[in-house]
C-alpha cells in the first residue's frame, strides 16, 4: 500500500497546537485519512470550530500544554500511534533586545514542553508509532532577529535524532518537519510589511510562500508505510531557502 492509498484508520493521532495553521491542517488532513484525532489548543473559537470540523471522528482537549495536567492527559490514553509536536512561539527582534522573559518563554514552549510531551507520548507507544516535531527551517540555519527562535529549533532537531537512535529498537520512528515560512493567521501580519516579503521571496527559490497544507502532506508522508525506514530525518519543506 503506497502512502497516496493509505488509510490512518484505527489509529490515534495527537496534534499540540491544533486550533490554527499549521497543526489544523494537520489534524484534518489525518481526520480525512480515517484516523481518530486528539487536538490540542487551549480554548479559543478556533478549537471551538475545529471541534465541529472533527466530529465523531475527534476529541478536543483545551488545554495549556505546558502544564503537568497534560501530561496526565496523556497519561491516561489506552493508546498513542502518532503524536505530533506542533505548539510554539516566536518573538522576531534583535539579538540584543531578546528579554529575559521572551527568552524563558519560548525555551518553555518550543523546547522544554516538547521534550516533556514526547517523553510522556512515548510511554504508551508500541512499535510502528511515530513522533513528528514541527521544528523550521530555522533549525537548519541562522537568521536576524530570529536568534533565539533559531536556537530552540537546532534544539528540537538535535532531539529528534537522538530521540530516533534511542527509540529505533522499540520500533518507533522520530522524524522532522521544517517548514519556511507558511502563510497563516499568524504570518500574514509580517507579510503585509513589503521589505520583509520581499526578503522572503527572494530567499526561496521556488518563490512563493508555503500553505499548511505543505506541511501536513510531508506529516502524512512520514507517518505513512511509505516511510517505514526514515528515522531521525528533518523532511525540509522550504521551496529551496536552506538549499543555498
Amino acid at each position: 500500500m503506497t502512502m497516496l492509498s493509505q488509510s490512518f484508520s484505527k489509529k490515534t493521532v495527537l496534534v499540540t497546537g491544533a486550533s490554527r495553521g499549521i497543526g489544523r491542517a494537520i489534524a484534518l488532513s489525518f481526520k480525512a485519512q480515517g484516523a481518530f484525532v486528539i487536538a490540542s489548543a487551549r480554548p479559543s473559537k478556533d478549537l471551538d470550530t475545529l471541534s465541529k470540523a472533527l466530529g465523531s471522528q475527534g476529541e478536543i482537549w483545551a488545554e495549556d500544554a505546558t502544564e503537568d495536567a497534560f501530561l496526565d492527559r496523556i497519561d491516561g490514553l489506552k493508546q498513542l500511534d502518532i503524536l505530533i509536536n506542533n505548539i510554539g512561539i516566536n518573538f522576531p527582534e534583535a539579538f540584543t533586545d531578546v528579554s529575559d522573559a521572551h527568552l524563558d518563554k519560548m525555551l518553555n514552549l518550543n523546547v522544554r514542553s516538547t521534550f516533556r510531551i514526547s517523553r510522556q507520548g512515548v510511554k504508551h507507544m508500541t512499535s510502528g508509532a511515530s513522533v513528528i516535531n514541527i521544528t523550521s527551517q530555522m533549525g537548519h540555519v541562522g537568521s536576524p532577529n530570529r536568534t533565539t527562535y533559531c536556537m530552540t529549533k537546532h534544539a528540537i532537531e538535535g532531539l529528534t535524532k537522538a530521540m530516533a537512535v534511542e527509540l529505533a529498537p522499540k520500533g518507533i520512528r522520530v522524524n522532522s518537519v521544517a517548514p519556511t515560512f507558511i502563510e497563516t493567521d499568524m504570518t500574514r501580519g509580517w507579510f503585509s510589511d513589503a521589505k520583509f516579503m520581499e526578503f522572503v521571496r527572494r530567499m526561496i527559490p521556488l518563490g512563493k510562500v508555503g500553505q499548511p497544507e505543505d506541511v501536513a502532506s510531508a506529516v502524512l508522508y512520514l507517518c505513512s508505510d511509505g516511510a517505514k525506514m526514515v528515522t531521525g530525518h528533518s523532511l525540509l519543506v522550504d521551496g529551496g531557502w536552506t538549499a543555498q
